[in-house]
């Protein structure tokens, strides 16, 4: 009776691998139809919602809490790269989000200088990150650092700025410097910031004719200076990681994300400039490539040397996309909590 119970040779009966076929059928069926999780959304006061990604240690861990704003055409997953490691060792949680209108956050109509301010505190309110928290910011998504540091300094322990993308028509650049940079840009790149700057509201037309040269960083067609800046470009043009991104970012509409982020940056700035900002009661530190293609180098000296308060960290032989620098996010967060000096 006991040979009955299983095959002639050992085996298990027929019945039995039916069953366990039937399981592991059911099991791939009921992963392959459950939706994933839903984005974490933090909700602003406007009724709003951001999405964001946290990385680091659990925030009810944390030592430091640091909120991450995306540069241009970016997202909530990007950030400074800065080692898994290093951030258990020091106690980081760090979030980043979809700045308004990009990715998976709802578009602001009105954003603003002030909005973008609002938002990093209205975030780090609703994730509760407690009274200060640090700001982390790259490329033009620097414009809410700056705009922070008008608004809400109270909020902030420390900040620190990655290539941040600078307005050639700020008064407080050098009217000679500025104007020979700008007209050393692509002739594209020129008109639109002229459109964003004189009618913001005819962006979305000239951004999408034809007959004319446009933004050449929209498209991915201007080269770099710098080698690893130009390697990285032409790989994401040819995996399709550049129009892989640019979707992602894009999924609110065009509109919404680049253009308003070019309206805001490069259209006037009537409540406030850099160089008009008081020292703020924090540590600010500025990190910025020697070789970077898209901000003057110069231009960005000028800044710093005007506002003495900024530690002005210049990279020498390094480009614009500081995040693909190895190691160098571990030194930015490094130098910007106090624990790790």
């Amino acid at each position: 009776m006991a040979a009955a119970s299983t095959g002639n040779n050992g085996s298990p009966p027929v019945a039995l691998l039916v069953l366990m076929a039937a399981a592991m059928v059911a099991g791939w069926f009921v992963n392959a139809v459950r939706p994933p999780p839903p984005t974490p959304c933090g909700r602003v006061r406007d009724g709003r919602f951001l999405a964001y990604a946290e990385s680091g240690v659990r925030r009810e861990a944390a030592r430091f809490k640091v909120v991450y704003s995306h540069g241009f055409s970016g997202g909530r997953m990007d950030s400074p790269r800065a080692s898994q490691a290093l951030l258990e060792e020091l106690g980081v949680y760090m979030v980043a989000f979809d700045r308004a209108g990009y990715g998976e956050s709802d578009p602001d109509p009105r954003r603003s200088l002030r909005s973008a301010a609002m938002d990093i505190q209205d975030l780090a309110d609703a994730l509760q990150l407690g009274p200060k928290f640090h700001l982390i910011c790259s490329s033009l998504g620097c414009h809410a650092a700056w705009a922070s540091f008008k608004y809400i300094p109270h909020r902030l322990a420390g900040a620190a700025m990655m290539a941040p993308v600078i307005n050639y028509r700020w008064p407080g650049l050098p009217r000679g410097l500025a104007r020979q940079l700008y007209r050393r840009q692509p002739v594209g790149d020129q008109w639109s910031l002229r459109v964003a700057y004189y009618a913001p509201w005819l962006l979305h037309w000239w951004m999408n004719q034809t007959w004319l040269p446009t933004s050449t960083v929209i498209s991915g067609s201007g080269s770099f200076p710098n080698a690893l800046d130009e390697k990285n470009r032409l790989m994401a043009l040819s995996t399709g990681l550049f129009q892989k991104k640019a979707r992602m970012a894009t999924q609110q509409g065009v509109q919404d994300s680049f253009y308003r982020d070019m309206a805001v940056m490069f259209g006037r700035w009537p409540e406030f400039e850099p160089a008009e900002l008081e020292e703020p009661p924090f540590p600010v530190h500025l990190f910025q490539g020697d070789e970077d293609g898209v901000v003057p180098v110069q231009l960005q000296r000028h800044i710093c040397r005007r506002l003495g308060w900024i530690s002005y960290h210049e990279l020498a032989g390094v480009g614009h996309f500081l995040s693909a620098v190895p190691g160098l996010g571990d030194r930015i967060v490094t130098t910007l909590l106090p624990a790790a000096a």
